[in-house]
Formats: structure tokens, C-alpha cells, sequence
């Protein structure tokens, strides 16, 4: 198994945030890629639950966040709060749609 990687524009590199899987970043944008809304919705939790912030944005759109949340939201384990912090208060600034 590789080693973890920060480097997440490099294709073959493990990211750090998936410590506990044997996947490239490559793999992992072929998974959110995936036209299975749960397999999408699972991988996208993870990224959400693990990276740091700003790295989330480098695998996911926020339109695929919003559009699958239902389903994100039982993966995002510690962090559930954070996320529907965040996203409520995009929605009351106006920044995103409200639901």
C-alpha cells in the first residue's frame, strides 16, 4: 500500500484523508464519478467527514453536496454538524437556494 499523500493533484497519490483505504486519488474521483447516487453519496461523505475543509472542494461540487445531502448526511459521522451548520447558514445569507 502506498503511503499517505498531501499531494492531491497527483493522480496515484493515497490521499491522506482515506487513511483506512487503499485507494488513489484517481480511484477515488472514478467513484465520484459513479452514476449510483448512494456509491457518490458514500464517497462524498467520507471526503466531508475526513479532509480538511478546503480540500473537500478539490474532489466535490457543492451542487452535488446539495443534491445528494439527504444522502451525505448519514456518512458525515462527527462532522454532521459542522456541515449543516455551514450549509444553513449559506442558505440564510442567500449564497445557496433554500429547500
Amino acid at each position: 500500500m502506498a503511503p499517505l499523500s498531501t499531494d492531491l493533484d497527483d493522480p496515484q497519490a493515497r490521499p491522506y484523508f482515506l487513511w483506512n483505504e487503499a485507494i488513489t486519488c484517481a480511484e477515488l474521483r472514478h467513484k465520484l464519478a459513479a452514476t449510483d447516487p448512494d456509491e457518490r453519496a458514500l464517497w462524498i461523505g467520507r471526503i466531508m467527514r475526513e479532509a480538511r475543509y478546503q480540500d473537500v472542494w478539490k474532489f466535490v461540487r457543492l451542487r452535488d453536496v446539495l443534491e445528494l445531502l439527504p444522502r451525505i448526511d448519514r456518512h458525515l459521522g462527527r462532522t454532521r454538524e459542522f456541515w449543516r451548520w455551514l450549509i444553513q447558514g449559506w442558505r440564510d445569507d442567500g449564497l445557496i437556494p433554500r429547500t
